[in-house]
């Protein structure tokens, strides 16, 4: 639960650090692209730092789907999904106290505007098919950056809406990421030989 706490807090960190440092700068310092690095390079530390201890889960909707799955031993998904949610909690009030961005929402995961519901939710959910994780949540932050944030990952969406007081749309960011990341550990598991 610890090594699930500090990784996570390190992932969601250096994530809003990066969003809040890109729109202090116009989009100029980081842009999409640095922003998707920036989440795949913290993904890549983290999960080698602590794998061997927690499985380097670092969201509510990988660790549900490794309970749904058989992969984690159900009494672990609350303490684990606390702990995610929690950390998640105190990086995104760090951030806020931190950087004190001009507009703090700017941490906060909505759609768009002109981006539905409906297609904020396939963005989301599609975000956690792919198992290979930096890679993946570097894709996904180029293919969804401008549609929805994207978020990827229940825990970072409750801590920068608390910290920030943005809540539209939340459902998407609570919903489609544990469906996506439980319809990908699915495949994973009817393939692997």
């Amino acid at each position: 639960v610890a090594a699930e706490f500090i990784g996570t807090f390190i992932l969601v960190f250096t994530v809003l650090s990066t969003v809040v440092m890109d729109a202090r700068h116009g989009g100029a310092a980081e842009n999409l692209v640095g922003v998707a690095a920036s989440a795949g390079l913290a993904v890549v530390a983290v999960v080698l730092s602590v794998v061997h201890i927690s499985g380097s889960h670092l969201n509510p909707a990988v660790s549900l789907a490794m309970a749904a799955l058989g992969h984690l031993p159900p009494a672990h998904l609350l303490p684990y999904a606390a702990a995610q949610t929690a950390a998640s909690l105190a990086a995104a009030f760090l951030a806020k106290g931190v950087y004190r961005p001009a507009r703090p929402a700017v941490m906060a995961t909505v759609p768009a505007a002109g981006v539905g519901a409906g297609e904020a939710f396939v963005v989301e959910s599609k975000e956690l098919v792919a198992i290979a994780i930096a890679a993946a949540i570097m894709m996904n932050a180029l293919v969804g950056g401008p549609s929805t944030g994207p978020s990827m990952n229940p825990a970072r969406t409750v801590g920068a809406a608390v910290a920030t007081g943005e809540y539209r749309q939340m459902w998407i960011y609570l919903v489609a990421p544990p469906l996506g990341a439980i319809a990908g550990a699915a495949t994973y598991t009817l393939i692997k030989p």
